[in-house]
C-alpha cells in the first residue's frame, strides 16, 4: 500500500462535526440524494456564486500555529510610556488562565437565561460595584465598548434628558481639548448626524450661562497628565442646567479625589490596565456610571438583584437590557452587548488585589511619575501639567524631541509626541526604577547632555505628588468580596464556583436563532494571548505592528472575497457599531454627492431592534415596511414607500437570509428597487452564517454589509462579548469608511470620523476570525455553510411534527435557523418562557426567545454540532412536548406542572419533604442522558419584575437587601 505522505488531518474535520455516516443519515430523513441537493432547494439559484472562494489552501492546525508565529514576530514590542488611556498592565496568571483562557468563561452565551448564568451575573455585579465605588457613582452599567464610545454614549444621554427650556432649544456640547484626541474625534461622529453642536475648547474659556449648551465632558486626569478639581465649575454649570461628564481612570481613583464627590452627573471610562492586555486597542470595557435620576436614561446592559421562586437572591439582567426592541427607533442607544468577558477579567483583578492591593499599585505608579519628575527636573526640563497622576508632559523643543525620538526608537522605546514639540510619558503597573534610569539615560544621550542624575538615591525619598484636595479621602470596594480572595487558592476557588454556575459550550450545544454558537477552536484562541499581540500599543507607530497590519491586509481581502465586496474596514467593535458605521458610510457617501438630504431609512417590521435604533443614532428618518404572512418582505408595500420617499430614501436596512430563517426569492427585485430610487442597501450580517461561499451580500445586490465576527467567523461571545463587527462595502462607498485622528488607518482623504477608540477596534481578537479562514480554506468555509443548512433543516424535519414551524423557503426548507411556534400552548397556561426554562432541566441553554415573532423559538445549530447532539436536542424538545401535552389533557396539573416550575435545583429536589404533584425523577432526570450528565442550575426561576421595581445594581450587604425587600 502507498503513503500519501501530503495527506494531513484537515481542521475542517474538526469544526464541521457531522462525520460522514451522520451526514448521510441527516440526509436520507430529508429525502434528498445529496447535499448539493438540498442546497438547490434552499438558496435561490439566481443568487448561487458562480465560482468557488479564491483563498489560501487550507493549514492544519499546527502547520498555522507555526505560520502565525512568523507574523507574531514581525511585531515588534517596545516599552510603552505612550498612555493616551492604554497602559502596560500585569495580568494575574490566575486570571489569564482560569477566565481569559478556559472556554467555560469564553464560550458562554449573554445570560438572557439567568438562571443559569449567575457566574458571570455576580461578576458583572462586581465590576459594576467596583465601577461605582471608583469614580463615587450611584450605578453603573455593564460595560461599554471602550472610553471614547462610552463618551459619545454620554451626548445621547445627556441630549435625552433636557428639560424645560433647555429640551427646546439646548443643542450644544461642549468638550474640553484636554480630552484624548481619539474620543474627541468620536464625539464628532455621534453629535454631527443627530444635530448636537460639538464644540472643542478651554474649560476655563466656557460660559456656562449658554442657554443653548446642555452638556459638558472634561478629563480626570486629562491627556497631559493634569489634574484639576472641577467641584466649583460643575456646581457652576448645575446652576444653569448643564449636565457635566468627567472621562476618567480607575487606577487613579484609588489615590485621587472622586467625581462623585464633585458632584458629576456622569463619569466614563475604560477598565482596560485592570488586567486586560492593550491588544493594540482592544477588546476592553469601557464604563458609565452615573446618578440614580438617571437609571431609565442609562445605556446598555445593567445587571441588578432580584429573587427567585423560592425567595433566595438572585442576579438578572435589569430593565434596559433589550431596550431597542422595545422602543426601536426610540431607543436612546443602539447598545444590545456588552464586554462581558473583559469586565469578568476586570472586576476579578480588583477583586484578587483588593483596594488595598491596587492602592500599592497606583501609588507605585504614581511614586514613578514623581521620580521621572524629580529626574527631568535634575535634568533641566519642565514639567508643565498642573499636577499629575501617572503622566508628565515635558517641555521640549522639535529639535530636542525628534532626537529623543530617533534614539528612542533605536531603544525600543514609544513615547508620546505632540504637535507643539512637547514629549509625554505615562507610567504604568510594570514601570521600575530602572526603567526611570533609562529614560534619564536616554534623554541624555539623545541631547549630548552630562548631568549627573542618580535615579537609585532619588527612589529612596519619594513621597505622594497629588495636591492635599485632590487626594481621595474616602474608603472603596468595602463589600466582602473584594477583600477575602488575595490568596492564590482562594481566588482560583472562587473563579471556579462561579464557572460552575454557567452554562456554556464546553456543556451541550447552545442553539440560539440569529446568534451563531459555534466552535470557538483552541488553535484559533492560543495566539490572542501571545505577548506580540497582547502588549502592542494601539498607537505605536504602524512600522513596529508590521504582524498585526499583515493580518489586516489579509483578513480585509478574504472578507472582501467572501462577501464579494471592494474594501473592509475593521474598526467597528460589535455588531451594533457595524450597523451604525455603515449607515454613516453611506450618510457620508450621499452627502459626499450632494445629496445630503437622503435620510429615509427603510426597515422591516421584523429587523433586528438595534437596526432603528443605529438609524436614528446615524441621523434618519426611520420607515417601517411590512412583512407578508411568510415572513417576508411585503414588496408591494416595499414599492408604494419608496415612490413615497423616493426623494428622500437613504437605505434599506434588511437582513439576509430573513430573521425568520428563509432565502427570500425576491430579494435581487428589492435590491433594485432601492437602486433604482437612488437608495443604496445595507445588509445586517447576522445571518452571513448560511451564505459564506454560496452566495454573498454584495452577489445580492447590498452595498454595505457588517459582518459579526463573534458569530460566522468564530470569535467567541465571552458570556455576552466581545464582538467585532467589520463593515463590508462597494467601491464607491470605500472612500467614506472611518479613518483616525490619531493613526492613519489607510482609508484616504475622505474618510469619516472615527467609530470606536482604536484605529483597528478589538484588533488583538481578529487572530481568531484570522485562524479560522486560514485553517478551512474556501471549500472548508463553503462546506461549513452546507453543514449549517443541514444540521437545520434535519432539526427541523424532527421537530415539525410535535411544534409548527413558522416560514419555510419555497421548497420547504429553512436557511441556517428555524423559528418554531409555541402561542398554541397559551390556552394551556403554557408560555414560551416555560419552555425556556424547563430546557435548563435536560441540560441546555434555550434558543432565542420571542424573536422576532413573540411566543416562539427560534433554533440554530450551526456546523459545529455532530448528529447526535441534535438528536438529544431534539429528544429534549419533544419530550418537553410531552410534558405539555399532559397539561393539555389535564394528566398534569395547570399550575405545579414541570414547566410552570422549571428549572429544579439541586437544593429543591434533596429537601426532605417534596409537595409536587410529579415525582423528584421526572423533575430532574426526565431522560437518561440527563443523569449521566447533569448541569445543575443554581437558582430556581427568577422574578423578573421584582427586579425592575427594587433595582439593586452593586454589591450590598444582606442585611441591606432584606431592607429592600421589605
Amino acid at each position: 500500500m502507498k503513503i500519501d505522505l501530503n495527506n494531513f488531518e484537515r481542521f475542517e474535520a474538526r469544526h464541521n462535526a457531522p462525520n460522514h455516516t451522520q451526514i448521510e443519515e441527516m440526509l436520507a430523513a430529508l429525502g434528498v440524494s445529496d447535499i448539493d441537493e438540498l442546497i438547490s432547494q434552499t438558496v435561490p439559484e439566481k443568487i448561487r456564486l458562480k465560482k468557488p472562494l479564491e483563498l489560501p489552501q487550507p493549514l492544519t492546525e499546527y502547520q498555522f500555529l507555526r505560520h502565525f508565529k512568523t507574523i507574531a514576530d514581525k511585531n515588534k514590542i517596545y516599552r510603552s510610556y505612550i498612555g493616551m488611556g492604554y497602559y502596560n498592565t500585569i495580568t494575574p496568571p490566575v486570571i489569564l488562565r482560569n477566565i481569559m483562557e478556559n472556554p467555560g468563561w469564553y464560550t458562554a452565551y449573554t445570560p438572557y437565561q439567568a438562571e443559569i448564568a449567575q457566574g458571570r451575573l455576580e461578576m458583572l455585579l462586581n465590576f459594576q460595584t467596583m465601577v461605582t465605588d471608583l469614580t463615587g457613582m450611584e450605578l453603573a452599567n455593564a460595560s461599554l465598548l471602550d472610553e471614547a464610545t462610552a463618551a459619545g454614549e454620554v451626548v445621547h444621554m445627556f441630549y435625552g434628558a433636557r428639560k424645560g427650556a433647555k429640551k427646546k432649544q439646548a443643542n450644544k456640547f461642549f468638550a474640553s481639548n484636554t480630552c484624548h484626541p481619539q474620543t474627541l474625534d468620536l464625539l464628532k461622529t455621534r453629535c454631527t448626524p443627530i444635530g448636537v453642536e460639538l464644540v472643542i475648547g478651554e474649560v476655563a474659556d466656557l460660559d456656562v450661562t449658554d442657554p443653548t449648551l446642555f452638556g459638558v465632558l472634561v478629563q480626570y486626569p486629562d491627556t497631559n497628565g493634569g489634574i484639576t478639581d472641577y467641584t466649583d465649575f460643575i456646581a457652576a454649570a448645575h446652576e444653569n442646567g448643564v449636565l457635566v461628564a468627567m472621562a476618567s481612570d480607575l487606577l487613579a481613583l484609588t489615590v485621587l479625589k472622586e467625581p462623585g464627590k464633585m458632584d458629576a452627573d456622569a463619569v466614563v471610562g475604560s477598565a482596560q490596565r485592570f488586567g486586560v492586555p492593550m491588544g493594540y486597542g482592544g477588546p476592553h470595557a469601557g464604563f458609565l456610571a452615573t446618578r440614580d435620576a438617571y437609571k431609565r436614561q442609562i445605556p446598555g446592559r445593567i445587571i441588578g438583584i432580584s429573587k427567585d421562586k423560592d425567595g433566595n437572591e438572585a442576579y438578572r439582567m435589569a430593565l434596559q437590557t433589550r431596550e431597542q426592541h422595545i422602543k426601536r427607533e426610540r431607543a436612546t442607544s443602539n447598545i444590545c452587548t456588552a464586554q462581558v468577558l473583559l469586565g469578568v477579567m476586570a472586576s476579578a483583578y480588583a477583586i484578587y488585589h483588593g483596594p488595598e492591593g491596587l492602592k500599592t499599585i497606583a501609588y507605585r505608579t504614581h511614586g514613578m511619575a514623581n521620580l521621572l519628575k524629580q529626574s527631568v527636573e535634575k535634568l533641566g526640563f519642565e514639567v508643565v501639567n498642573n499636577g499629575y497622576f501617572d503622566t508628565l508632559k515635558i517641555n521640549t523643543t522639535a529639535l530636542q524631541a525628534k532626537a529623543i525620538r530617533l534614539l528612542a526608537e533605536e531603544r525600543l522605546t514609544n513615547f508620546r509626541y505632540f504637535e507643539d514639540g512637547n514629549i509625554g510619558l505615562s507610567m504604568n503597573q510594570s514601570t521600575d526604577v530602572s526603567h526611570i534610569a533609562d529614560i534619564v539615560d536616554l534623554i541624555q544621550d539623545a541631547l549630548g547632555l552630562n548631568v549627573a542624575v542618580n535615579v537609585e538615591a532619588l527612589a529612596e525619598n519619594i513621597e505622594i505628588a497629588v495636591p492635599a484636595e485632590l487626594q481621595r479621602e474616602s474608603d472603596f470596594l468595602t463589600h466582602p468580596v473584594f477583600n477575602q480572595y488575595h490568596a492564590e487558592h482562594e481566588m482560583l476557588r472562587y473563579l471556579k464556583r462561579l464557572e460552575n454556575k454557567d452554562l456554556s459550550l464546553v456543556h451541550s450545544m447552545i442553539s440560539l436563532g440569529s446568534c451563531t454558537m459555534k466552535l470557538n477552536a483552541t488553535a484559533e484562541m492560543i495566539p490572542v494571548t501571545w505577548p506580540e499581540f497582547g502588549q502592542m500599543h494601539p498607537f505605536a507607530p504602524k512600522e513596529q505592528a508590521q504582524g498585526y497590519q499583515e493580518i489586516f491586509k489579509d483578513l480585509e481581502a478574504w472578507l472582501c472575497e467572501i462577501t464579494g465586496f471592494d474594501a473592509m474596514s475593521l474598526q467597528p467593535n460589535s455588531g451594533a457599531n457595524g450597523e451604525y458605521a455603515g449607515l454613516l458610510t453611506i450618510r457620508a457617501y450621499h452627502e459626499g454627492i450632494g445629496e445630503g438630504h437622503r435620510n429615509i431609512a427603510i426597515i422591516p417590521s421584523s429587523a433586528h431592534g438595534t437596526n432603528p435604533a443605529s438609524a436614528v443614532m446615524a441621523g434618519m428618518k426611520v420607515v417601517i415596511v411590512k412583512c407578508d404572512e411568510a415572513g417576508n418582505i411585503d414588496v408591494e408595500d416595499l414599492k408604494a414607500k419608496v415612490e413615497k420617499h423616493s426623494n428622500e430614501l437613504s437605505c434599506l436596512m434588511i437582513t439576509y437570509p430573513s430573521t425568520h430563517g428563509v432565502f427570500e426569492e425576491s430579494v435581487v427585485e428589492i435590491c433594485q428597487i432601492i437602486h433604482d430610487n437612488g437608495g443604496r442597501v445595507y445588509m445586517d450580517g447576522a445571518n452571513m452564517n448560511a451564505q459564506v461561499g454560496l452566495t454573498s451580500p454584495a452577489n445580492i445586490g447590498a452595498d454595505v454589509c457588517h459582518l459579526n465576527l463573534h458569530k460566522t467567523f468564530c470569535i467567541p461571545h465571552g458570556g455576552g462579548g466581545p464582538g467585532v463587527g467589520p463593515i463590508g462595502v462597494v467601491a464607491d462607498l470605500a472612500p467614506y469608511l472611518p479613518g483616525h485622528a490619531v493613526i492613519d488607518n489607510n482609508v484616504g482623504e475622505k474618510a469619516s470620523t472615527a467609530v470606536a477608540a482604536a484605529p483597528w477596534g478589538s484588533a488583538s481578537i481578529l487572530p481568531i476570525s484570522y485562524a479560522y479562514i486560514r485553517m478551512m480554506g474556501g471549500e472548508g468555509l463553503t462546506n461549513a455553510t452546507k453543514i449549517a443548512i443541514l444540521n437545520a433543516n434535519y432539526m427541523q424535519s424532527r421537530l415539525k411534527d410535535h411544534y409548527p414551524v413558522l416560514y419555510v423557503g419555497a421548497n420547504g426548507r429553512n436557511a441556517h435557523e428555524m423559528i418554531v411556534d409555541c402561542r398554541q400552548f397559551k390556552p394551556a397556561g403554557i408560555e414560551v418562557e416555560d419552555i425556556a426554562k424547563r430546557l435548563m432541566d435536560y441540560g441546555y441553554h434555550a434558543p432565542t426567545v420571542s424573536f422576532p415573532v413573540p411566543g416562539t423559538l427560534m433554533i440554530e445549530p450551526t456546523e459545529s454540532e455532530s448528529k447526535t447532539e441534535l438528536d438529544q436536542f431534539c429528544d429534549a424538545m419533544i419530550q418537553i412536548r410531552q410534558e405539555i401535552q399532559e397539561v393539555i389533557d389535564g394528566q398534569a396539573d395547570a399550575v405545579e406542572n414541570v414547566l410552570k416550575n422549571a428549572p429544579h435545583t439541586q437544593a429543591q429536589v434533596i429537601t426532605e419533604e417534596w409537595s409536587m404533584p410529579y415525582s423528584r425523577e421526572k423533575a430532574v432526570y426526565p431522560l437518561p442522558y440527563v443523569q449521566a450528565n447533569k448541569f445543575w442550575p443554581t437558582v430556581r426561576r427568577i422574578d423578573s419584575a421584582f427586579g425592575d421595581r427594587n433595582l439593586v445594581c452593586s454589591c450590598i450587604p444582606v442585611s441591606e437587601f432584606e431592607e429592600a425587600e421589605a
